[in-house]
């Protein structure tokens, strides 16, 4: 039974799977991150968010400084659709944004059916 849970990702219930909305790739178990199941694109923040000042003339250009942020974006390894989006500091571990209880879920839908 697949339950979705966001607009790119749901879980067989079976299987204990996270599985991508679009292609149905698998993610990676269940009772995991999903992100140590995608493919990262860490990216420099100047590239989404510009320096609005002239770096060369001034020290603060009201673009983020990749030395204490960073832009991480996870994609499907199947489809390549984006799927989240974060920003961390530097060194900081990907977030677990998302821990369901699967044995509840289980119970639950099996007695919705």
């Amino acid at each position: 039974m697949r339950v979705p849970i966001t607009e790119y990702l749901e879980i067989d219930l079976d299987a204990e799977r996270w599985l991508c909305r679009r292609c149905g790739a698998d993610v990676g178990s269940a009772r995991d991150n999903y992100k140590r199941g995608l493919l990262v694109y860490d990216r420099d923040p100047r590239e989404i968010h510009q320096p609005i000042l002239d770096p060369e003339r001034y020290r603060f250009t009201y673009a983020p400084d990749p030395r204490w942020c960073r832009i991480l974006e996870y994609y499907c390894p199947g489809c390549a659709t984006q799927v989240e989006t974060e920003y961390l500091p530097q060194g900081h571990p990907p977030t677990r944004d998302i821990e369901l209880d699967i044995d509840d879920l289980k119970r639950r839908w099996t007695e919705n059916k």
